[in-house]
């Protein structure tokens, strides 16, 4: 199996006006390594998801995800977004953002992923150091070490 983050999901800064922009963005970036097979399906999922609830959380993060037929391998796309993009949060727009991706059978290995997620995101160190990451390959270390459990 590939690894579930690599840098070239990573988005720093893209140039996005609205939810929307960034959901196709990011899609685009699983989409071009091959871990979608319908694009199109996916992206109506996350949106199908956001409707049922929006996944912006407190702390400028957004997280949109869905399990879906369109993907062929778990995946996660990152974006750090200036100026923020609206996913329905409370305390205002999110300038990090996760999109999880993961095949409709894959309930486990959805719900670990929000979960391991969930539990660095409390940290304002974890926060701050993808705030800082100054390259695609550092957010990817970053991740890696604290999300996933690789070293």
């Amino acid at each position: 199996m590939s690894e579930i983050l690599e840098a070239s999901f990573v988005l720093l800064e893209p140039t996005v006006n609205s939810k929307s922009e960034l959901i196709d963005a990011m899609v685009a970036t699983l989409a071009a390594a091959g871990r979608i097979t319908d694009r199109e399906q996916l992206v109506k999922d996350i949106a199908a998801r956001e409707e049922i609830m929006q996944t912006g959380l407190e702390g400028g993060i957004g997280l949109p995800h869905a399990r879906s037929v369109g993907v062929r391998e778990a995946s996660v796309a990152f974006a750090r977004v200036s100026g923020g993009v609206d996913f329905g949060a409370a305390d205002g727009k999110a300038d990090i953002v996760f999109l999880i991706a993961v095949p409709a059978t894959s309930e486990a290995d959805h719900m670990k992923i929000i979960a391991s997620l969930a539990r660095r995101l409390i940290h304002d160190s974890f926060k701050s150091a993808l705030r800082s990451a100054s390259s695609k390959e550092e957010i990817v270390e970053v991740l890696s070490r604290e999300v996933f459990n690789k070293k």
